[in-house]
């Protein structure tokens, strides 16, 4: 017996929404436009500023050592977490396009958290590239090497893949009732699981088990190698020494500070803070999308004095 082409589709059309339609700040409709405006100075920076990073490291040769290609895999993962969520956020601003269909929804949902967990790895080798830097000095050469950070790179990605590709087979499997409108400007994994008329509990703990075995873990580890860090720091005699290292995981420090502490927050306050306003929520979740992007070539730049000077000569060519 083979379905009614009428009726598969209702029965299709009732167990997935034809597309998803994506309100933007609810609440703060009437400041769309307004808030447009820092959205897109951010989004322009963040893609000048990363794709200069990864020009100047790919022309320099001498920039070809493992923590300048750990910087380059970092902007390339920033570009893809801003450029996911950033330009379907404008649209909506706009009041361009506020629907997005099923399938790119998932997909959107998927690059978006691939992007967030490699940008995270890249975060923990980048943490261990300075423990053995500073710590064992003599065996960075022998650990760090290009072959290891084309394979670093490929964890970075496969780790990702392998987190989120189970979450479009649980979206899949949920009813959605004709459920269709999502106060967020992109599609995220719960935002969507929550619009379903179902069960969503395997959802939740998949989700929350993820995010401490990955991110989570990720944080562990880092602040485990800045404490070993830290430790060998204060111990060496020159104070010209101390300074220099410290200063050299001081950038790191604050970009990780930047990068979890407003995707975690928000990712706890979508599970449990639901005394805090919807609009604030949605803030926060395009902060960690836009803030990282946006800062982590300038804190770097700024911090590394060789690397300030390649990206000073590139620019300083490109005006005459």
């Amino acid at each position: 017996f083979r379905p009614h082409p009428t009726m598969a589709a209702l029965n299709q059309t009732s167990f997935w929404p034809v597309s998803f339609l994506l309100l933007g700040m609810a609440g703060l409709e009437n400041l769309h436009t307004l808030l447009s405006i820092p959205f897109c100075l951010l989004y322009i920076t963040a893609l000048l500023g990363n794709f200069l990073l990864i020009f100047v490291i790919v022309m320099e040769r001498s920039l070809h050592q493992p923590m300048y290609l750990l910087l380059a895999m970092l902007a390339v993962a920033d570009l893809m977490l801003s450029s996911s969520t950033v330009p379907k956020a404008l649209s909506i601003f706009w009041s361009l396009s506020k629907e997005i269909s099923f399938h790119a929804c998932l997909t959107q949902m998927f690059f978006t958290h691939l992007s967030f967990i490699a940008e995270s790895t890249i975060l923990l080798a980048m943490a261990f590239d300075r423990y053995v830097a500073i710590c064992h000095p003599l065996r960075y050469t022998t650990v760090f090497t290009l072959s290891m950070m084309a394979k670093v790179g490929l964890a970075a990605i496969a780790r990702g893949f392998c987190v989120m590709f189970p979450t479009i087979f649980l979206l899949q499997r949920l009813p959605f009732c004709g459920h269709r409108v999502m106060p967020h400007t992109y599609c995220e994994h719960m935002g969507i699981a929550r619009l379903a008329c179902a069960d969503i509990s395997l959802n939740i703990w998949y989700g929350f088990a993820t995010t401490l075995l990955s991110p989570g873990v990720d944080i562990v580890l880092i602040g485990v190698s800045y404490s070993l860090i830290l430790r060998a720091v204060f111990k060496l005699s020159s104070k010209d020494a101390q300074l220099k290292a410290a200063g050299t995981c001081s950038s790191h420090a604050c970009v990780l500070l930047m990068f979890y502490t407003p995707a975690f927050f928000s990712f706890f306050t979508h599970r449990f803070g639901h005394s805090i306003a919807h609009h604030v929520y949605i803030l926060l979740a395009n902060l960690y999308m836009l803030l990282p992007p946006v800062l982590n070539p300038i804190i770097y730049t700024m911090k590394n004095k060789f690397l300030r000077e390649k990206v000073s000569q590139v620019l300083l060519g490109a005006g005459q």
